[in-house]
């Protein structure tokens, strides 16, 4: 495809019913779709002469922990020989399983490991769904957003016993509360120290 609005005509043309909404916004053209059509969108839109997406450059997920459909999927396309990128989007459920693109590109393999590994993300035919980041029997995904921020314990290799431990993680200092505000215009806590002082004289 010469053009973007081309392009998009043409995915809404012969797909049809397997859209659900496109646009074109920062040179990129937006698809969304259901997830059980992700195989088929994806086969056209590699394998089409006037396409011809044929690298997978990531997957990704975000997170809407407040939403019944709690995971958007987003997969990043592009086209080497029209240089065009395509955004794939559809939502899931907390709890679902869905397609695998290892069959189709190969390079997918890794990409949906670290979703599974990040956010809990199951994938249907997936050949070694395992996690690829976190740490051997590592608990929960740490890009969830409800994920908390301490309790967890870290795997270690320790000199002294010669041998991986497995510790809870410490923390060097409290948590502290910033409150960001301009320097110029004075933050909170100096306001109120300051506060406290004139009442004091």
């Amino acid at each position: 495809m010469k053009n973007l609005i081309d392009l998009e005509k043409k995915i809404n043309s012969e797909l049809t019913t397997k859209i659900n909404k496109t646009y074109v916004k920062h040179e990129q053209v937006y698809v969304e779709i259901d997830k059980e059509d992700l195989i088929e969108v994806v086969l056209f839109i590699k394998t089409d002469q006037d396409i011809k997406f044929r690298q997978l450059i990531d997957i990704t997920v975000v997170d809407y922990p407040e939403e019944t459909k709690r995971f958007k999927i987003v997969y990043l396309f592009l086209s080497h020989e029209f240089n065009q990128r395509m955004i794939l989007s559809y939502f899931i459920n907390e709890n679902e399983v869905i397609s695998s693109l290892t069959s189709i590109f190969p390079s997918a393999n890794w990409m949906e490991r670290e979703v599974f590994d990040m956010y809990g993300v199951n994938f249907k035919d997936h050949p070694d769904l395992r996690r690829i980041l976190t740490d051997y029997g590592f608990e929960g995904h740490p890009l969830r957003k409800d994920f908390p921020l301490t309790g967890h314990t870290e795997v270690r290799y320790s000199e002294e016993k010669k041998k991986v431990v497995n510790e809870q993680v410490k923390l060097e200092q409290n948590y502290r509360n910033f409150d960001y505000e301009s320097p110029w215009e004075g933050t909170e806590y100096i306001k109120e120290i300051t506060e406290t002082n004139d009442k004091k004289n």
